[in-house]
């Protein structure tokens, strides 16, 4: 099931006897089991019947005795185990469980950062009495889109330079990006609908003149003045701009820029969709086409490559970040 179809279930209150939420992306198994924490029950009968159980300290036979009692004056009793990942060999008992589960009982396993193999037979028992759901952490070309939708489900536009503010230096920690967004939002004049530049620099600090965003336009333009500010720039602040966030800005644009090559003459809406891009930015691979080679293009890619070996220690052991994105940005424009 997709998050969206959960909680519309859940909301005209059609409930499955056990949730098991896993995967890498928290964000919505969060969303999830909270909705399920707030709404299921009302406030007094939360007291009796919701119980809250963390996996680091707790073990499958307890919380199975706990889902098989019948709730107190309620219709459900609710059983949150958090950090379910944190369980001790839960598989063959849960099992036994799953095959017979108490239907009063909604059960709720928040299995953060793994999942289960898909070949067990938990799983597939899961399947067939359950709700499971895998939440799959984003690709750094899906987040501009996620940020866009999110602006949209609030009636907010956002410029597409905006955009790429915020998707290249909040990368793709979901969490992350909505507590920044919630930012924007609220600090949003009443009258205003649209998010801008400016407006995300004044409030979350991101500077509309030096961020990943300006540095790859900067690039594609090969314009040595203004990557070289941006550079300094970043050297300057690294904590602000790390270069595990700005390598793959760089790494991303130059990418995409190779498959442009084989694209080019598509119509705007076929290359945007290739490249998994507005169609506002595709003027930006027209001119970087210009500027540099498909052999210079590939041997950028491996420079990237090299120097995000380098940043972890791999044949570099004194640069700091800032020398090494200087080196890099030399190399690329050079």
């Amino acid at each position: 099931m997709t998050f969206e179809q959960i909680i519309k279930d859940l909301k005209n209150k059609i409930y499955k006897p056990i949730y098991f939420l896993m995967g890498d992306e928290p964000y919505y198994i969060d969303k999830i089991s909270n909705f399920i924490q707030q709404n299921v029950l009302n406030e007094t009968e939360r007291d009796f019947n919701q119980t809250i159980l963390y996996g680091k300290d707790s073990e499958i036979l307890d919380i199975i005795s706990a889902a098989k009692r019948f709730p107190m004056m309620a219709n459900h009793q609710v059983i949150i185990v958090k950090e379910a990942q944190e369980l001790k060999k839960f598989e063959d008992s849960l099992l036994m469980y799953v095959e017979n589960p108490l239907s009063s009982t909604i059960l709720v396993f928040n299995y953060k950062y793994k999942t289960i193999k898909k070949t067990t037979k938990l799983y597939k028992r899961l399947e067939k009495v359950a709700c499971t759901f895998e939440s799959e952490k984003l690709k750094d070309y899906q987040v501009p889109k996620w940020i866009e939708q999110y602006m949209q489900s609030n009636n907010i536009e956002i410029t597409p330079e905006g955009v790429m503010m915020l998707s290249d230096f909040l990368g793709t920690d979901l969490a992350k990006i909505v507590n920044e967004v919630e930012k924007l939002l609220i600090s949003l004049p009443e009258n205003e609908k649209k998010i801008t530049p400016a407006h995300i620099e004044k409030n979350i600090g991101i500077s509309k003149d030096f961020n990943q965003f300006e540095l790859t336009n900067a690039l594609s333009n090969k314009n040595i003045l203004k990557s070289n500010q941006i550079v300094n720039y970043f050297s300057k602040n690294e904590k602000n701009y790390p270069l595990v966030l700005t390598l793959p800005a760089i790494f991303n644009f130059y990418a995409k820029l190779l498959v442009y090559y084989g694209i080019k003459n598509n119509s705007k809406q076929e290359i945007a969709a290739a490249l998994g891009i507005n169609p506002y930015f595709i003027n930006q691979y027209e001119t970087a086409a210009k500027k540099y080679s498909a052999n210079k293009t590939m041997e950028i890619i491996s420079l990237i490559r090299e120097y995000d070996m380098k940043s972890k220690g791999v044949n570099s052991l004194s640069a700091s970040d800032g020398e090494l994105l200087k080196e890099l940005v030399f190399k690329i424009l050079h």
